[in-house]
């Protein structure tokens, strides 16, 4: 994994599953599909006669426009999966992610107030799992997707147990 300049040094990054992809993109043509459905309604409207307005090159335009960002977003998907990855540390947990705009979060240990796995029905399929972490702050949206469901499990339970035990050292 590529390391970004914003990364603590001398970490061992985790990615999540290449399978993740396969969510990615099932979640982006079902959202194209519905986008580029309804910017297409003027286009139809105007082939029927039913509308006037907008001129015809708009009502293609508009759906186009669409087609090309989906497009676009569609490119990036494998590499923006590839960026995601995670590191435990004896304190805390990183998640980075981003390609274009790098974040990296750090999770406290003692912070965790719980640890919930989510699986979607694509990631069931697949054997996916998303981690997702809830801590004392409303602002934390600390959630790691596309982990095969072991590893989810494992993490659900060792991040407990960890958070647990700082809690206690308080």
């Amino acid at each position: 994994m590529h390391t970004a300049a914003i990364d603590p040094p001398g970490l061992q990054w985790l990615r999540v599953s290449r399978k993740y992809v396969t969510v990615r993109i099932v979640e982006w043509a079902i959202g194209n599909v519905i986008t580029i459905g309804l910017f297409s309604l003027p286009l139809l409207f105007v082939e029927l006669g039913w509308w006037k307005w907008p001129p015809l090159w708009l009502a293609v335009a508009v759906p186009a426009a669409f087609l090309l960002v989906g497009l676009w977003r569609l490119v990036l998907i494998p590499r923006q999966v590839r960026a995601i990855g995670y590191a435990e540390r004896d304190d805390d947990l990183l998640i980075r992610r981003g390609i274009f705009f790098q974040r990296t979060m750090v999770v406290p240990y003692g912070r965790m107030q719980y640890v919930d796995v989510a699986v979607g029905p694509v990631e069931r399929v697949l054997g996916l799992c998303t981690l997702k972490l809830h801590t004392a702050s409303a602002g934390t949206n600390a959630h790691l997707p596309g982990l095969p469901a072991a590893e989810g499990a494992r993490l659900r339970e060792q991040l407990s147990a960890r958070g647990e035990a700082r809690l206690a050292g308080l």
